[in-house]
């Protein structure tokens, strides 16, 4: 099993922009904190940050057959990208949306959501530990999975 960690623009400046908003915490701290779950869980886990918006779609494309999970902060690209949104749809792997700031609470920009949609869920206004919370909550969507595929393959007749 295995969940890719997809993040936008601007996310590997964690720990130095808009500490106010974001946090001290650096992307690199919380990756590592995400791999220590992942381990403990014996799930792969990938990391990933761009700022462009044509990587990432090729990085969700790039997911299809090879994951079983997606947990993406897609940053500014929430508000704005029906590309990244289609894309995941398009994979229709069970994706977390994660924000570390509480993106209903900030400017009016920022409550436009293209992605939330096709989504399983969101995870917003945490801080970091909201890439806990989405862990937790793809090992237990992953596990459903699985569930169900086992269930079907027990419920086939044996040659």
């Amino acid at each position: 099993m295995k969940i890719v960690v997809i993040q936008g623009p601007n996310l590997n400046m964690l720990g130095v922009r808009e500490q106010n908003i974001y946090g001290p915490m650096k992307l690199e701290q919380i990756h590592a904190q995400m791999k220590d779950v992942a381990e403990q869980n014996g799930v792969e886990i990938e990391f990933f940050q761009s700022n462009l918006e044509g990587e990432i779609v090729d990085k969700i494309q790039e997911c299809y057959g090879e994951a079983q999970g997606i947990i993406i902060n897609p940053a500014a690209y929430t508000h704005t990208s029906i590309a990244i949104r289609d894309a995941i749809s398009a994979v229709a792997i069970p994706t977390i949306e994660v924000h570390i700031s509480n993106i209903h609470r900030r400017e009016e920009f920022r409550k436009v959501n293209m992605i939330a949609a096709v989504c399983a869920s969101s995870v917003v206004g945490f801080g970091p530990f909201g890439y806990h919370l989405a862990m937790i909550g793809m090992l237990q969507i992953m596990s459903e999975v699985k569930a169900v595929q086992d269930a079907q393959r027990a419920a086939q007749p044996q040659a």
